[in-house]
């Protein structure tokens, strides 16, 4: 349980700092808004494992020798971007128009694309969980629900304190992700 609460975490990660920008950037983002966007947001948080285990379990027969190498390489590289990602981000208390019109969750299209594509992390980690045949429907609420809060929470911050926490945010969600993916790799190679 303590991993799916975790990789909730990780992988709510990017949909954070996207609510922490959009708080930042968007003036008038009121409660209803950050409520809209934080649904979402955890909904494609949700609905992506579920695809993603669907596909890895369709595969299942063609990976079995190597799916804890898969499992661990798709989690390291997610995590990894992620980490990388963090370095790349900016201060936002200078946001230009363009990055405006970019994170305006107002827009439903906007927070559309914004949520399918904060949530693509999540459909690999769903491969990962058909892997390690993991009870994806509840860890698929667990992210879900984790990505809500986090985002609700994340709008708010935004608007009040800015950037400073979504360089860090991101960083340890990758870590984490990374982490994840050692344990299964370990957790199989020493079973052996």
């Amino acid at each position: 349980m303590l991993t799916y609460v975790l990789a909730g975490l990780a992988l709510s990660m990017d949909a954070f700092a996207v609510s922490v920008s959009s708080g930042m950037c968007i003036p008038g983002l009121t409660l209803a808004y950050a409520v809209r966007t934080a649904f979402a947001f955890g909904l494609f948080q949700f609905l992506m494992p579920l695809a993603g285990f669907a596909a890895g379990t369709a595969f299942a027969s063609a990976i079995g020798s190597w799916d804890h190498w898969l499992a661990f390489g798709l989690l390291a590289l997610v995590g990894g971007k992620m980490i990388l990602e963090s370095f790349g981000v900016k201060d936002a208390a200078s946001c230009s128009d363009e990055e405006r019109g970019k994170l305006n969750v107002l827009d439903l299209r906007v927070l559309l694309v914004l949520s399918v594509a904060t949530s693509i992390d999540a459909l690999a980690v769903g491969i990962s969980y058909s892997i390690i045949r993991a009870p994806i429907w509840i860890a698929s609420a667990i992210i879900g629900a984790i990505t809500f809060a986090l985002c609700l929470v994340g709008c708010e911050f935004g608007r009040r304190i800015g950037s400073r926490l979504e360089r860090w945010a991101e960083a340890a969600g990758g870590a984490t992700l990374v982490g994840i993916g050692l344990k299964i790799l370990l957790e199989h190679l020493l079973a052996r």
